[in-house]
This record gives structure tokens, sequence and C-alpha cells, in this order.
């Protein structure tokens, strides 16, 4: 099917106009179930590949070992794809989000003035939770989605050490870093110009990795969110600048669309930034890769 026939604005409009907050917010929920169930997989394979996962994080400046490392990783197309899948439904939400904002302040512009006040100047750590949940209710973003980090809050299953899920949520950010080379083996990874993305949705990879681990990172009370998203750089780009030193013609044939995705990655990102990106990736490869 062709996206734009779901994800018209002027019909997202129209949706939220008839849905109201309310409605909004149970689809909202809805979306967050989604997420939920694969963000619980995804823990699943990461701690199927726990052992080697911290080998690739502790040695991520030694190439032949990292190299090795990844051949002996199970399940990375499905960490893909359930990333991608999330990435997507965080895209979907951010949509219905702008419509329903959009709305809000044609309806009701004093009291959105006023949301958006409040949640530029919000004060304590608890004040601004409560503040930006009022935001998320009136379709405004926040860094770390309220409505997400609820959600995660609430996995089922049986409850671990904090430190043992903080661990757990850094092997995913080391999983989903390593294996974004991988993509440049699929045909689909082209990315189009005119639409902005890529013809298999990866683009979308960016929401995914910016929200999920922020909120992920949030829950792990360390504080480290820019810490952990730097290393999440950093550990991209040097698998994806491996890609170079790739004999097979296979293994490098959307090269250039996935160096695009990693400047996506940063671009919708709330805590990293274009010198960082820069520091530990050439420029002119993503210029190049645009041309």
């Amino acid at each position: 099917f062709n996206a734009e026939e779901f994800t018209d604005p002027t019909e997202l409009r129209s949706l939220a106009e008839l849905l109201g907050p309310y409605g909004i917010k149970l689809l909202n929920e809805t979306l967050m179930w989604h997420i939920q169930s694969q963000v619980t997989e995804l823990r699943k394979l990461v701690l199927l590949n726990k052992e080697i996962l911290i080998a690739l994080r502790t040695n991520f400046d030694k190439p032949d070992i990292m190299k090795e490392l990844f051949k002996r990783l199970q399940n990375v197309d499905s960490v893909l794809q359930r990333m991608t899948i999330i990435g997507v439904i965080l895209c979907f939400r951010e949509l219905i989000q702008d419509a329903l904002s959009t709305q809000l302040e044609e309806r009701i512009p004093f009291l959105t003035s006023s949301i958006k006040d409040f949640h530029c100047h919000a004060g304590s750590p608890h004040e601004s939770s409560l503040v930006a949940e009022l935001a998320c209710a009136s379709g405004y973003s926040s860094k770390v989605d309220p409505a997400l980090l609820a959600t995660l809050r609430q996995t089922p299953g049986p409850k671990v050490e904090t430190d043992e899920e903080y661990l757990t949520s850094c092997l995913l950010m080391v999983f989903t870093a390593v294996s974004i080379p991988k993509l440049a083996r699929s045909e689909s990874s082209t990315y189009q110009a005119q639409l902005e993305g890529h013809s298999n949705n990866i683009h979308c990879l960016a929401m995914a990795v910016n929200q999920l681990l922020g909120c992920l990172f949030s829950l792990g009370g360390h504080d480290d969110i820019e810490d952990r998203l730097k290393e999440f750089l950093a550990l991209a780009s040097s698998s994806l600048l491996r890609l170079g030193q790739e004999g097979a013609r296979e293994d490098i044939r959307n090269r250039e669309s996935v160096y695009i995705l990693l400047h996506q990655i940063v671009q919708v990102s709330p805590f990293l930034s274009m010198d960082l990106l820069e520091s530990c990736f050439p420029y002119s490869l993503l210029r190049n890769s645009y041309h």
C-alpha cells in the first residue's frame, strides 16, 4: 500500500478533530502497547547475545576483533526489523501528535500557548515530568517521550535489578549500532531523495534510536542519555567506516544510503549534534552520499 494514503496531514487533522484529545490518547496507548511487545522481544535477543555484545562494547577500537565478534551475533536481522517497526510506529505517532496540536491551536489558542510556555520553562524534574505529560496530551513533543517512558516502566515479565536492566539497555544500544552496516546489503535500503527516506523505511530507525534509547536510559537513573548516545554514534560510525574495507560488492551495495541514515539519526536527535558526528565520521562521505 502507499503510506501517503494513510498519513495525509489534512486527513489526520480531520481524524484528530473527530477523536479529540482523549481519543488520540487512547490511540497513543494502543501504539505504545505495540512498541512494548517489540521491546520485550528485543530484550530477549539481547540476553541471547549478552556475552558477545559485552565483548563488542569493550573492543570497539579493534576492527579485526569486532569483525569476528559480529559474525557470532545471532538474530541481527530480527533486531533491525523490530527497531524499524518501533521507528515506523513512532513516526506515525508524531504525525498524529502534529495533527492534534494543529487542531488545538486553532480551537483553543490561549490555552495551548500557556501549555507551550509551561513546557519551555518547567523548573524541577518532578514539575518537568508533569508538564511533559500535559504537553504530550496536547500534541507537543518532549526530549524524552512521557507516554513511551510510562509504557516501558510497566513492561510485563519478571522484575530484574535496575543495574541489570540498565546493562540490557546499553547492550541493545550496542546491538543496534553494530548491526546498522548490515542494512547496506539490502537492495531495498536505497535512499529516495524525493521522499527524504529509504525504500524499506529504515529512515524511521532515526526516531527509534533517539526516542526508545532515550527513554530506556532515562529509566536507568544514571542521567547519562547524552553520553550513551555519543557511545552509540561512535560505535555506529566505526562500524560504518569499516564497510569501506569490505571486499564483497553485495556487502556495500547501498553503503551511501546507510551513511545518510547515520546523518538522519543525528538530525532528529535532541541529544546529538553535527559537531559530534563530524568528530567521528568524515563529512565529505556524507556530502558525497547525498550526491
